[in-house]
């Protein structure tokens, strides 16, 4: 990232989240509801360490609000993120005008109707990082190993899983154990501390750690993608070039750019090609239920099926299928076919007592697991009419069927 973080070991509390197991995880904010008519823009600067988070957010923030009203645009709503499980959410629920984010949630925007206005010309690269004295030499080696890991939405997993699944293995098959924490920096005294025998961390950081005198080796780089990038909504005012030229120049006058040697650069809709592809996708198919198309859930709903929705209150509220149920799958288990549902919460007696009911479970779209796991959690209690709408809401909207925009149910 673009302002020196503080190190790991500084802290005091730094050592004691190493000495649990998991790390603890961060939560995050709603962000605060935007005027009617404003603007609204999310910005994620990634997961570096919350003193560079701060300081991003507030020089990306000015430099946005600088651009904006050069462009004649007053009403901004600017909401810091530390959830990027929820802004890929909210890239397919299109329920910000403007995101500033690592290169997986830009990935991930624009292929819901974004398109890049610009980014830092700092690429990122995932790196499996061990200490220098230690046999393992490979991610073949690595096998059976303890990983040391940021967030599952973090772009640092999102990487290594890409590399992972290459190597024709998943993160959870490969590592005997998973530790996982907020911020990366939080992971070098779980390799000093022998928690850990391998990390994952962008090369940036781990460059910062042999600057300090750190022994360590890198076994796996990933391949490089866009640095913390800009994408505006494609019915969003103002237009891209207007904003990319007025942005341009409000990051120069910050000193954002100045303090790393960086500059801004044009990005394309192809730069985030590769990213874009190493999302969370769910099977194709789940036992016991039926996958269902757009085309299919009309018929079903016009025969009485019920459409369970399974996102937040927040996506349903800005756009969700007429007459559908919201009923939140909140999710903490990973992102995989053999998740633990014992990690979730699904009211499940909200789905009514009826087990031969038709029933159509959906959330955002192919990269959403909560209808999937909705799904698997009604097969289970005996519904025996299950139907899993795979491509979800964002497949009923690009279809041109007809959704509605009002208060959940």
């Amino acid at each position: 990232m673009f302002f020196a973080a503080h190190r790991a070991v500084r802290s005091l509390w730094l050592g004691a989240a190493v000495l649990a197991s998991p790390f603890a995880h961060g939560q995050s904010a709603s962000p605060p509801a935007a005027a009617p008519g404003s603007l609204r823009v999310l910005v994620n600067p990634g997961d570096t360490g919350e003193q560079s988070r701060v300081a991003l957010y507030g020089a990306w923030k000015v430099a946005l609000e600088q651009a904006l009203r050069k462009e004649r645009v007053t009403a901004v709503n600017v909401a810091l993120s530390n959830d990027a499980t929820a802004d890929l959410g909210a890239t397919r629920a299109r329920t910000a005008d403007i995101f500033v984010a690592p290169a997986h949630v830009i990935g991930s925007a624009v292929r819901y109707g974004y398109t890049p206005v610009l980014g830092i010309d700092k690429p990122v690269q995932a790196v499996l990082v061990a200490p220098a004295d230690s046999g393992i030499a490979s991610l073949q080696q690595a096998a059976g190993k303890r990983l040391g890991l940021p967030l599952q939405d973090s772009v640092v997993t999102y990487l290594l899983r890409g590399e992972v699944n290459a190597a024709n293995t998943t993160i959870k098959r490969h590592f005997g154990a998973i530790y996982d924490t907020r911020y990366q920096e939080a992971l070098l005294p779980c390799l000093q501390l022998r928690r850990c025998d391998v990390v994952a961390v962008e090369k940036g950081v781990y460059d910062r750690w042999i600057a300090a005198g750190e022994k360590l080796k890198v076994i796996l780089e990933s391949r490089p993608v866009p640095g913390l990038s800009v994408a505006i909504r494609d019915n969003a005012k103002p237009g891209v070039q207007p904003l990319h030229d007025a942005l341009q120049d409000a990051l120069a006058a910050t000193g954002l750019l100045r303090s790393e040697g960086a500059k801004p650069v044009s990005y394309a809709l192809a730069d985030f090609k590769y990213v874009s592809t190493l999302g969370y996708f769910t099977p194709r198919a789940l036992p016991g239920a039926q996958v269902v198309d757009a085309a299919g859930v009309a018929r079903l709903l016009q025969a009485g099926a019920t459409y369970v929705d399974t996102r937040t209150d927040a996506e349903f509220k800005a756009g969700h299928v007429p007459g559908a149920k919201l009923v939140p799958y909140v999710e903490k288990s990973a992102k995989e076919a053999d998740f633990d549902p014992a990690q979730d919460q699904f009211e499940v007696a909200k789905l009514g007592p009826n087990k031969e009911a038709d029933l159509i479970f959906a959330c955002n779209g192919a990269e959403c697991w909560k209808s999937f796991k909705a799904s698997h959690a009604a097969v289970k209690a005996g519904y025996r009419k299950v139907h899993w709408f795979r491509g979800g809401f964002p497949e009923w909207r690009s279809s041109g069927q007809k959704y509605d925009i009002a208060s959940a149910q």
